[in-house]
C-alpha cells in the first residue's frame, strides 16, 4: 500500500508517449490527424523517420497530454523507426483490411517493438487498428483479424480515416491501457521507495 498522502495526484497533467508503427500506406497519418485534428487528407507524403502531434484529453478525472508519434512504414527505414520506441507509454499497431501482407506483417511490428521496449512487457498497452474499412475491396476479414488480436490479447478496433470511424474510440482505449499501467508503476515506486528498516532510526547520540 502507498502511505497516505503519497498516492498519485489525480488532477495533475499527465504526458504519455503513444506510438503508431506498421506497414507503409496503411493510413498511420490518416488516422493520427483524423484524430487530433478531425481532417482528412489523401495526398499525404510518405512518412520519413517520425513526425509528432499531441492532444490534451481527461481520463477518469486524470487530465492527459499525448505525445503520439506517427512512424514510417518503409522496411528500409525499419531500424530507424525502432529509435523511437524509447520511452513509449503505449503501442497502436495499424494494417489496411484491402491489403492482406499489411496485416501479415504485425507479427514481426509487434515482435520487433517488444523486443525493443525495456522491460519487455508481452502486456505492454497495445491496440490494433484495421483501417480503411470505408472500401469495398476488403482482403482480411473481421473475424481473422479478431482472432489474431484475441490470441494476444490485444484489444482490435475496425476503424476508417476517411469516414472517422472508431478513431477515437481507439485512441482513446490505449490512453487508458497506458494510463493505468503509468500509475500502477507511479505506486509501485512509490511503494519501493518509502519502505522503512530498523536500520533508519536515528542513532542515540552520547554527550
Amino acid at each position: 500500500l502507498v502511505p497516505q498522502g503519497l498516492s498519485m495526484d489525480t488532477s495533475k497533467k499527465v504526458d504519455l508517449k503513444i506510438i503508431i508503427i506498421g506497414a507503409l500506406g496503411v493510413g498511420k497519418t490518416s488516422l493520427l490527424h483524423q484524430y487530433v485534428h478531425k481532417t482528412f487528407y489523401e495526398d499525404y507524403r510518405t512518412t520519413l523517420g517520425a513526425s509528432i502531434l499531441t492532444k490534451v484529453l481527461a481520463v477518469d478525472s486524470t487530465p492527459l497530454k499525448l505525445q503520439i508519434w506517427d512512424t514510417g512504414g518503409q522496411e528500409r527505414f525499419r531500424s530507424m523507426v525502432s529509435t523511437f520506441y524509447k520511452g513509449s507509454d503505449g503501442c497502436m499497431l495499424a494494417f489496411d483490411v484491402t491489403d492482406r501482407e499489411s496485416f501479415e506483417a504485425l507479427d514481426n511490428w509487434r515482435d520487433d517493438f517488444l523486443d525493443k521496449v525495456i522491460p519487455r512487457e508481452q502486456d505492454f498497452p497495445m491496440v490494433v487498428l484495421g483501417n480503411k474499412i470505408d472500401l469495398c475491396d476488403r482482403q482480411v476479414p473481421k473475424e481473422t483479424a479478431s482472432a489474431w488480436c484475441k490470441e494476444k490479447d490485444i484489444p482490435y478496433f475496425e476503424v476508417s480515416a476517411k469516414n472517422n470511424i472508431n478513431v477515437a474510440e481507439a485512441f482513446e482505449t490505449l490512453a487508458k491501457q497506458a494510463l493505468t499501467t503509468y500509475k500502477g508503476i507511479f505506486e509501485s515506486y512509490l511503494t519501493d521507495s518509502i519502505k522503512l528498516t530498523p536500520y533508519d532510526k536515528p542513532k542515540k547520540s552520547c554527550c
